[in-house]
């Protein structure tokens, strides 16, 4: 069996044995098990079910990190409320926990993960420096990677670099970087409003006028946006966006309490669209709770991720490497935090097949995904992680 298939095995396993957030488990004990046998240094419970790998071959090198993400979503409410085409993907390894499954592609990121070490240990010639393999539990409540940092994860390892993929609707047998660009953050703001539902409501209706992007409605509208990030003219538009999401619910002393979701792009932003927010519940009459500090925005170096993009591009070729040129302004992602520590990329892998149905749009409720783009996926990042400790090692030797 060669290395794709055995993991395109562990994917499946994984994807059969599906965990939510805080209870990856099993998933995490794979990933140690498979780590140690690759003959990395392992240490697990990090921040929860983090599980650590470190490839060390040389002491005096520099530290670049990878991480994958773990666990599974809750199924019956953490998806996109696209239609459902009735379309069944079930090639035999479908989820066995009820409202409980892999579709935001996680179960594909940690067996890439498994795949980049596994080909490393095995490569120590092309290892100059330390290689730190960051395996993410919680990463869907955006939970995970704080919990991982609390435990001084930085301060033992430093990283110089940090890296990640994430699944996405390119095409398999792609990747895309996004130089400067990346993902909003996340802000969550409560506003209690006397007068009634009806008044909630309205407030925040208004508030939801703030946006500047709406959601898509279909997964047509979620690959058509996605491409959009690729076109120089419609990418240009969106430098700036504000992406609103409201509810309304009963608050304590049955007072109405409207819900507000924000995610703005760039961050420096954040404080004047807080503001518009908070006028706006003035005007009637509401008390406004913000959280202590909204969620960072994951922000790529400008700098590593066009190094990247062009490191990939004259290894996989051009035709393969994609350059996203704006932030998708639906989604946040916990590695944000680790970027805030060291300055690093998460690039797209493209999973998606369009002759054969596979959708790759992590989170719409008939996500699948292209297993090819596992191996397309070691690839990529088993050469870009060895080129950046070469990149690193060369700087340092010129330096000294």
């Amino acid at each position: 069996m060669t290395l794709d298939e055995e993991l395109i095995e562990i994917r499946r396993e994984i994807h059969r044995r599906p965990e939510l957030a805080g209870e990856e488990r099993e998933t995490a004990g794979l990933v140690a098990e498979q780590l140690r046998a690759a003959g990395l240094e392992v240490t697990t419970g990090v921040g929860g079910h983090g599980v650590v790998g470190v490839l060390d071959r040389s002491a005096d090198g520099p530290t670049v990190a990878y991480r994958a993400d773990m666990d599974a979503v809750d199924a019956t409410r953490n998806v996109l409320p696209f239609p459902r085409t009735g379309r069944v993907f079930d090639q035999g390894f479908a989820s066995r926990v009820p409202g409980v499954a892999h579709l935001c592609g996680h179960d594909l990121h940690t067996a890439i993960g498994i795949g980049v070490a596994r080909t490393l240990a095995r490569s120590s010639d092309q290892v100059r420096g330390r290689l730190v393999f960051v395996f993410q539990p919680a990463e869907e409540p955006l939970q995970g990677a704080r919990a991982m940092l609390d435990t001084g994860l930085i301060q033992r390892l430093a990283p110089r670099e940090f890296y990640a993929l994430h699944c996405s609707p390119f095409p398999t047998g792609t990747i895309a970087v996004s130089p400067g660009h990346g993902l909003p953050g996340l802000d969550h703001i409560r506003i209690s409003i006397p007068g009634g539902e009806d008044a909630a409501a309205a407030v925040a209706a208004e508030i939801a006028d703030l946006g500047t992007v709406g959601f898509p409605q279909n997964l047509a509208e979620y690959q058509a946006g996605f491409n959009a990030l690729l076109d120089p003219d419609v990418a240009a538009s969106r430098q700036e966006s504000v992406c609103v999401g409201t509810w309304t619910e009963q608050g304590s002393g049955g007072q109405p309490v409207a819900n507000i979701l924000l995610r703005v792009w760039p961050q420096e932003r954040q404080p004047e669209v807080r503001a518009q927010v908070e006028q706006l519940a003035a005007a009637a009459g509401g008390q406004v709770e913000f959280q202590e500090s909204a969620f960072p925005a994951l922000v790529n170096s400008a700098e590593l991720s066009t190094a990247a993009g062009r490191y990939l591009t004259t290894t996989l070729g051009p035709e393969s490497v994609l350059w996203a040129q704006a932030s998708w302004p639906f989604n946040c992602e916990d590695f944000a935090l680790f970027l805030n520590e060291a300055p690093g990329a998460q690039l797209y892998l493209g999973v998606a097949d369009a002759d054969s149905g596979l959708n790759g749009a992590p989170h719409s409720p008939e996500f699948a995904a292209d297993e090819r783009a596992i191996g397309h996926g070691v690839q990529a990042m088993t050469g870009l992680l060895t080129h950046r400790l070469a990149a690193r090692s060369a700087a340092h030797q010129h330096r000294s």
